[in-house]
Parts: C-alpha cells; structure tokens; sequence
C-alpha cells in the first residue's frame, strides 16, 4: 500500500471520529476508533471489513524504512514506533501479531507538549519539577496518561531551569524544544537496545535528569537507583494500579537474599510515587484520578519493613493529607463532591469500596440526600400476639 492511501484513510478516519484517541486495525472487522473509552465502527466508503493482507500493507507503509523495526516484530511478535500524518497529527504505533496476522494499534498523542496548567495536573508535579535527585515513579494502567503527565513535567523544567536532560523512550511521543534546558531524546531501538543499557549509557553523558519510558526488568531498576544515588533525577513508569503495588513490583523483582538491600536502596533514594486511573466523566469525555504518595519517615520504615495488617502504605497515605498525600479514593471522593464523576462510576474505580461507600455517605449526608433506598420501615408491636408468645 502507498503511504499517500494510507494517509488518505486516517486522515479520513479523524476527520469522522476527532475525539479518538485510538484507531485499532484488526482482521474481519472494519476499521476501529476508541472514543472516550469506548469502540466503535468507522465507515469508510473505500474500506468496509479489512483483510489480513491490507493491514499487513499498512503496517509495512508506516515501518517504511526503518528496517530496524521488522527483525523485533518477528522476533518478539511486536513493535512499537511513531507515526505522523501529513497535518501533523502523531501517534504511537503499536504492530503485533494475532491469530497469525497482523493487527495495528495507533494511539493518537497530543499537538504539542503539555503543560501541568492544561493538563490540570495536581500541584504536587510542580514539586516533582523542583526536585534535583532521587527517584519519581508515574504508575498506571495502558492508556492512563503517564508519559504525558511526565511529558508535562519535563517541560516545567525546561521552561524554568537550566539542565541537561535525556529521555530514553518507546517510541519518542512529545519533541521537546531546547529551552532553558537541552534535551536530547532517544529512541528505542534506533537510538538504544534496552532501558538499562540506554540508562548505562545516560550516566556517561553529563545528564542531571534522566527519563525511562518504561521500567521493566530488575536491571532497569537496579541501574535508575545507580543513577538517582549518584545525584541525578530519574523519572520513570511502571505498570502498576497504586503506590503500594508499585513497592511490591520493585521488591518482587529481587531475590530474598537482595530483599533489604534493594529495600534499603528504595527508601533512600524514592520521592514520590503518583499512581493514575482513567475514567468516564460527567457530561462526557474522560477524567484522570490521582493516588500521590511522597517520601517522609513513616513511608521510609514501611519501605524498609514492608506493610503489615494494621500498618499499608494505603493507610499511611490516607492519613498524610498534611504531608500533600491522598488516596484514589480521597481524590474519587472530591471528583464526586464537585459532580465530575457518579457514584457509579467511583466505585467501579476505587481502591476499597467499604472506605469510599463511608466518604461519600458524608458527602451525601451534608447534601441533604438520602443515604438508603429503603423506606418505610416501623416497629411492628403486635408481632409477639400475633405469633403466639
């Protein structure tokens, strides 16, 4: 397939569909768009159901020449990579095989780079701008906004203050203009052959902020703390619902014998942990809720002991407010206290239904609403007659 055509096409499907924000191809069915969260068709005249080999055309049209993406795809039966359309609309691409052929996602990014105002990030990623060492982690599911929210922090940092700064991504979805700082941004598998060996590499070239797209593995791991020991800022993502998971994933990753060690290392050189999740809005569109957990002296011994029945990282989160730390549920609780989101929905997306169910009980109950469906009800006092007591 020409890449004119193939332009054509999603060009066409934009226009159709402006607020996706993912266009899925996929065999037997017509082409695919995500819109807030959910799927629906896209009727193109010239397409109707596409076919294994006109996805296989296109997949091979967006890798064009950038060989180096069909040795991963066959090896490892994926590829990641960007795309642009010709009115310099971007996505990331994902191309995988599925029953035996291909099938393409394409996440649309945003125009330009972000900034927290836009994004109406919480104050706390100010913060994470103002920091000159140690480690920052953005957590979430696929799709729940983390490189954009790290995205939005870089360019704090680059309108604000003189660094140097390298990203390692996969692919690179937001090019930064130089500013008050230099970034230079480097590609996986173009650029670097792995994260860890891409960090390896950032510690040699006089960075003083380094982001990882992804940390995957224990080598990844063990290098950004290298890194954020050695007096460097590295923010990075993991794939992880929240900040006690997130402490769990890491440790996981080591043996019982490096346990406290890695433990040790953690609480020293952790900041923050910010934990995202997506969900449906009211009035329409989509909202991110937030979990911030930030480094004091009770996250540092649950860190160094781990969590027990009477002490979680939930806990102590939930009763650090003053230390700018709250929950998902505390932030799902003020979504719903200002009507951004229903009840329905923050239940679907809390962490522990029986804590939420309390917060929004008071909400209610200051409301004026009521707390019960169940009406009435009265004192039966000719029961024990009529039983025969």
């Amino acid at each position: 397939m020409l890449k004119a055509y193939l332009d054509y096409l999603l060009l066409k499907v934009v226009e159709q569909e402006p607020d996706l924000s993912d266009i899925i191809l996929t065999p037997f069915v017509p082409i695919k768009a995500a819109v807030f969260g959910e799927v629906k068709d896209v009727n193109i005249a010239e397409v109707d159901k596409l076919t294994p080999f006109q996805i296989e055309a296109m997949a091979m049209a967006m890798i064009g020449s950038s060989y180096h993406h069909y040795p991963v795809l066959q090896t490892t039966g994926a590829c990641d990579f960007s795309y642009v359309l010709p009115n310099r609309i971007r996505f990331r691409v994902n191309v995988f095989y599925q029953k035996g052929s291909l099938a393409v996602v394409m996440r649309k990014l945003a125009p330009g780079v972000p900034t927290i105002e836009e994004l109406k990030l919480p104050k706390v990623f100010y913060d994470l701008a103002r920091e000159r060492f140690g480690l920052i982690l953005v957590t979430g599911g696929t799709g729940t906004g983390k490189s954009t929210s790290l995205a939005a922090v870089i360019n704090e940092i680059n309108r604000n203050y003189a660094r140097h700064i390298i990203t390692l991504e996969d692919p690179i979805e937001f090019f930064h203009p130089h500013l008050k700082s230099v970034i230079n941004q480097r590609e996986l598998g173009q650029d670097f052959k792995s994260f860890a060996e891409g960090l390896r590499s950032a510690l040699r070239q006089a960075p003083h902020i380094i982001l990882v797209g992804e940390i995957r593995d224990k080598e990844t791991v063990t290098t950004a703390l290298e890194a954020a020991e050695t007096g460097h800022l590295v923010l990075g993502t993991l794939h992880t619902s929240d900040a006690g998971q997130t402490i769990h994933r890491i440790t996981g990753l080591f043996s019982l014998e490096e346990e406290n060690l890695i433990r040790g290392r953690l609480a020293e050189s952790l900041k923050y942990v910010i934990s995202q999740r997506i969900m449906p809005k009211v009035g329409g569109g989509r909202i991110v809720a937030f979990e911030v957990m930030r480094k004091n002296l009770r996250i540092r011994e649950l860190i160094l002991h781990g969590e027990r029945e009477d002490r979680t990282f939930y806990d102590i989160i939930a009763e650090s407010e003053a230390y700018g730390m709250f929950t998902f549920d505390q932030c799902l609780a003020s979504y719903y206290e200002q009507n951004l989101i229903t009840e329905e929905v923050a239940m679907q997306f809390c962490s522990d239904r029986s804590r939420l169910k309390m917060m929004l009980d008071k909400i209610k109950a200051k409301r004026g609403e009521k707390l019960s469906d169940i009406d009435g009800l009265e004192l039966d006092l000719d029961y024990e007659k009529r039983a025969g007591f």
